[in-house]
């Protein structure tokens, strides 16, 4: 099965899957009625299926076999419903790919990067003018990559931009030089763009390997800010991985257009992501194929580049709007979290009051679940635990400024923040399963969170304006999954 044809950079057509694409039911989409209902996606929706295409699915898997089963797959990856299984794709030659490398003075992790790749794919170099050029060009000619030497510093999007107007491939890799990433990632990644409508796809980044390290490298090893997790994903503002960073993203050329927003020193990688996915575009997370970043050890330059991350957030909510916003919520998940916060004793009757409301009318909208109370039920809780954990992230990482001067004055605020920091710490340590205590892993994380929220709020304030601080409220049918179309009809 040869690499699909290309979409034009405008507008994309019609979505044609080859025959022999396999995808498969995501991880956090649940089957009801004998595989006649699915609740999930992004965001979370139900859809009904009929007899014709239930009896395509084997198991949680669909196979490309024919028009009808085309449809299916390309609407369940539209709704975020299915991933493709990229071990089952045929391989793209590695030949169809050139690596571009953006760098500035660290000639010795661009030789590392270089000695991984091992000659095996193409390689252009771009010197972002550093203070000792010829370290990098003495690295790049041993290694038999195009060097690009750009005479001023342009930062990483500029550099990024100069090596892609020399890429003559179909497909390019933007791998920044503290990466170490192998032909083997690079060649699963190359296996989503059998989807004419995927764009782009990046994998998961782990740390290096050197030991067991102090905490902070521990820490990033198992949280670090680049990696997004071990499960694949669509990625867009709303999804589970609303961005994935440019320290390695393979890409299609001819989607990119002239590539990343050059004024951007910071968050060029997610501006990049959602213009591609605002027209039309597919972008993909794909945690099977990994790489290995050189994280920051010293707690200084940690914290620093956590909070650097944060500016950025002023910039792409002026650039993208809402799609920034640092919770998204329901009406009636909002005044669950408003009601709990308030913490009298009526609050816990009134949320699980509110909450049965809510399922009981999402129940009345699925008449043809069976039984609909228990779907409505799944999909109300899956709902509010959204909204908790979006609660929470705004108590301790976008508002946390504000928190700390609410727990100054209230004891209800104070114990919020509170159990919110622990229970939310603890569930991380949990998932992570991190080669670090849990009193040093909690430190890291509420450090991790005021970096992050000192520079969301320095970018604010420099840039006048808090749109990036601001939630947002959707309609209530956005967050609770509603009947859709049956995938299967034309």
């Amino acid at each position: 099965m040869p690499a699909s044809p290309e979409p034009s950079p405008g507008s994309p057509v019609r979505n044609r899957l080859p025959k022999g694409f396999v995808v498969e039911l995501g991880r956090r989409v649940r089957v009801f009625d004998r595989g006649r209902t699915l609740a999930g996606g992004v965001p979370p929706r139900v859809a009904h299926l009929g007899e014709r295409a239930r009896s395509m699915l084997r198991g949680r898997r669909l196979e490309v076999a024919d028009a009808a089963s085309e449809r299916l797959a390309d609407r369940l990856l539209a709704m975020g419903m299915a991933d493709p299984v990229v071990a089952e794709l045929p391989p793209v030659d590695l030949a169809e790919l050139t690596v571009v490398v953006p760098v500035h003075d660290r000639p010795k992790e661009l030789d590392r990067l270089l000695a991984a790749l091992g000659g095996k794919v193409g390689v252009i170099v771009v010197d972002d003018a550093s203070a000792h050029p010829e370290a990098i060009a003495q690295v790049a000619r041993r290694h038999g990559a195009e060097l690009v030497a750009l005479d001023r510093n342009v930062g990483p999007a500029g550099a990024r931009n100069a090596g892609l107007a020399r890429v003559r491939t179909p497909y390019v890799a933007f791998v920044d030089s503290d990466v170490v990433a192998e032909p083997e990632a690079l060649a699963l990644l190359l296996r989503h763009f059998h989807d004419p409508l995927v764009a782009a796809v990046a994998p998961r980044v782990l740390g290096l390997e050197s030991g067991r390290g102090n905490w902070i490298s521990r820490y990033e090893n198992a949280k670090s800010s680049l990696d997004l997790g071990p499960v694949a994903a669509p990625v867009h503002p709303r999804s589970p991985v609303g961005w994935v960073p440019s320290a390695c993203l393979v890409a299609r050329v001819s989607a990119l257009g002239d590539g990343y927003t050059e004024q951007m020193r910071v968050g060029e990688d997610v501006d990049l992501v959602w213009r591609l996915v605002a027209r039309g575009l597919r972008v993909r997370y794909e945690p099977a194929a990994t790489v290995r970043h050189d994280h920051r050890t010293r707690f200084t330059s940690w914290f620093a580049r956590k909070a650097f991350y944060g500016t950025g957030a002023h910039d792409l909510a002026r650039r993208h709007g809402p799609a920034v916003a640092p919770a998204a919520l329901a009406p009636w998940s909002a005044a669950v979290l408003g009601v709990l916060l308030a913490q009298r004793r009526w609050s816990v009757p009134l949320a699980a009051a509110i909450s049965a409301v809510v399922s009981a009318r999402l129940a009345r909208r699925l008449p043809r679940s069976g039984p609909p109370s228990a779907l409505a039920a799944a999909l109300t809780g899956l709902g509010l635990a959204g909204a908790l954990g979006q609660g929470s992230g705004l108590l301790l990482r976008h508002w946390w400024p504000l928190s700390l001067v609410g727990s100054v004055f209230s004891r209800r605020v104070r114990r919020a923040v509170l159990v919110a920091g622990l229970l939310e710490g603890l569930a991380e340590y949990r998932r992570r399963r991190p080669d670090l205590d849990p009193v040093r892993f909690l430190v890291a994380r509420r450090l991790d969170d005021l970096a992050y929220g000192a520079g969301l709020w320095g970018g604010a304030i420099r840039g006048r304006s808090f749109r990036c601080l601001l939630p947002t409220l959707r309609p209530a049918e956005s967050y609770r999954a509603r009947p859709e179309r049956r995938p299967s009809d034309p």
